[in-house]
């Protein structure tokens, strides 16, 4: 009898540290192989700044009243040398239409480029604005076949500027007949966003 209860006691023993060996999480249980959580920590990019000669040029319609002119910008200075403290020149050309078009001719009275640094989040002090008034009356005469041309140079600029805002206004004469001395004075503006090179 003391035989068959000490095997029957080890027996139960035996099935009670297989029981507790048994117990824990079921192998397809997420949590029992889940491993540490990584926090990552993200890190700002900076807003890619837009850039009106990112190809070296660039043209603009623009509509002042009566006159419709075409504008063509571009830098002979390549935008990888568009630093804060060089001189980075932007030459425009320029022709006009007038509608109608009953042979009234139109003049360009005053061409002027005022160039504003800025960084990503905020704007720096103008340069000082370069004017091209015409030296003969009325004006430069721009009526196509006939163009206008002209170089305006952006000077050095803070060295934390990301790019420079060229702000172009342009001022027409036109005449009100086609023989006649009395003009209509129309004026239009442009703005170009030069990215600056790091």
């Amino acid at each position: 009898m003391h035989a068959v209860r000490r095997s029957s006691l080890a027996a139960l023993a035996l099935l009670a540290v297989a029981g507790l060996a048994a117990c824990g999480p079921a192998p397809w249980d997420p949590s029992s192989s889940a491993s540490p959580t990584s926090t990552s920590t993200s890190t700002s990019v900076p807003t890619p700044v837009p850039n009106d000669l990112s190809t070296g040029a660039t043209q603009r319609d623009l509509t002042a009243g009566a006159v419709a002119a075409t504008v063509d910008y571009w830098s002979s200075l390549s935008m990888d040398r568009w630093t804060a403290d060089a001189i980075k020149p932007v030459s425009i050309s320029m022709t006009t239409t007038v509608t109608p078009a009953d042979g009234q001719k139109v003049y360009l009275q005053r061409a002027q480029m005022l160039a504003v640094p800025g960084t990503g989040d905020a704007t720096l002090a103008a340069l000082e604005p370069q004017t091209d008034t015409a030296t003969v009356a009325p004006g430069y005469l721009v009526l196509s076949p006939y163009s206008y041309s002209q170089t305006f140079n952006v000077g050095p600029v803070p060295a934390e500027a990301t790019h420079v805002t060229l702000q172009f206004t342009y001022d027409f004469l036109v005449q009100t007949t086609p023989t006649s001395t009395e003009y209509a004075k129309q004026t239009v503006s442009d703005t170009l966003t030069v990215a600056l090179s790091g």
